[in-house]
Order: C-alpha cells, then structure tokens, then sequence
C-alpha cells in the first residue's frame, strides 16, 4: 500500500503553510513550490483540490495566495490525503460476502483482509494532526516512532 505522489504533495504542500501560519497574508503557490521544491504546475493542480475539500482558502490577485481553512490542530493526515486521493483504501476489491460462502476459493478472506489494513492505514493517519507534524518538523514534539510488531 501507497500514499500516492499527489497525496505527498499534498501533506507537505499543508505542511509548508502550517510551518508559515504566523506570517501575515496568504502564501503564493510560487512560496510553497519554493519551500517544498514541488513543481509548481502540478501544486496548483494540488491546491485546487484541497480547496474543494475546504482545507485551504484562496485570495485571487497581487498578494494572493493560499491559507489554511481551519486551525492546523483540526486538519487530520488522513483529510488531506482522502482529498487528493478519495477514499483510503487498499485496493478496490469489493466487499466480502456477508454468509461466508465465496465467489472464488479464499477470495472472502482476503478481501476482509483488505478492507481492515485500509481501516488501519486511515485510523494511523487520523492520530496526526498538522499541528503535530509541524511541531516534530520543529523539534518542538515527538518525532513518529516506529510501529511494534
């Protein structure tokens, strides 16, 4: 399982303006491409979708650009991500049958399979917030620790 390109850039592309928020007005996308190194073409693309989401906020114009919608506290990982990329998933496999009998030998099993390590990888990015990722990008708060097996 992946988080894709577009939802990388889209976590860091938050991440900057998080990192920036104590500074007056919005951030142009040329600011965040810079800070990020993202290509700004595909950033725009990003941001218009985040927009849509209501995660970002846009001001058209000299001294426009992009703020956050909401307090960085109330942005989860998995928002941002589900923007970009729609729903967290593992694949698009279908739902297992409810009566245990299965189309294919196994197949229902497997696809119960699917379906919890998707609720996983959502329920994992759900713990963190910008706020957190911006204070570990600081020094500020606890960097994520490896997950026990």
């Amino acid at each position: 399982m992946r988080v894709s390109t577009r939802g990388d850039y889209a976590c860091r592309a938050l991440l900057s303006l998080t990192l920036h928020c104590d500074e007056p007005g919005p951030t142009s996308v040329r600011d965040i491409a810079d800070r990020t190194g993202l290509p700004q073409p595909y950033l725009e693309q990003i941001l218009l979708a985040l927009k849509g989401a209501g995660l970002v906020r846009s001001k058209r114009g000299v001294g426009g650009g992009y703020t956050l919608a909401r307090r960085p506290e109330e942005i989860r990982l998995s928002d941002v991500v589900s923007a970009v990329d729609g729903p967290i998933v593992v694949g698009d496999f279908g739902e297992p049958h409810q009566n245990g009998s299965c189309d294919h030998e196994g197949q229902c099993v497997l696809l119960a399979i699917w379906k919890q390590t998707g609720e996983h990888m959502r329920h994992h990015l759900e713990g963190y917030s910008l706020a957190d990722v911006a204070a570990a990008a600081r020094g500020q708060g606890p960097w994520p620790e490896p997950l026990a097996h």
